[in-house]
């Protein structure tokens, strides 16, 4: 982890902020690259009727944009919560080189509870690091879904 690392996510974690006020679960992405944001995305599933509309997801499609591109090498995606295993396989597919989240998802975790990362097959791997402002994006979730409740 790096001082980076946790500046990105402070702005995947504003994103996040800025989908619990959409009424949607607080998950914000970040895809940078160069230092630069090349996409970001926020939790869209119930404005957009999309199950696939999560923050990693809708950050893909718009770093893909950005570079003209399906495939973005060389990028590192933040993102305030442990991605699932369908974000995990887009992630493979789109050749991002890190993903550094902030809570760990011990329901559907693509890493702590599905062990994608630890799959044999894959044709590229991703690093992972977990934990990056983690209290905060955990804070963030719980008092969401308390709220709800």
């Amino acid at each position: 982890m790096t001082t980076s690392d946790e500046q990105w996510m402070q702005a995947a974690l504003s994103l996040a902020r800025e989908a619990a006020q959409a009424g949607e679960v607080p998950v914000g992405a970040v895809i940078v690259q160069d230092d630069r944001v090349i996409g970001q995305g926020m939790n869209r599933c119930i404005r957009d009727n999309d199950p696939s509309a999560h923050a990693e997801i809708v950050a893909l499609r718009a770093a893909g944009k950005s570079l003209s591109n399906y495939r973005i090498p060389d990028t590192t995606l933040y993102v305030t919560l442990e991605p699932c295993a369908m974000c995990y396989g887009a992630l493979v597919h789109a050749r991002v080189a890190r993903v550094v989240f902030g809570a760990a998802d011990p329901k559907s975790g693509a890493a702590s509870v599905v062990k994608l990362d630890q799959a044999p097959g894959f044709n590229h791997r991703v690093t992972l690091v977990g934990g990056v402002s983690a209290e905060a994006c955990g804070e963030l979730l719980k008092a969401f879904f308390q709220a709800r409740r």
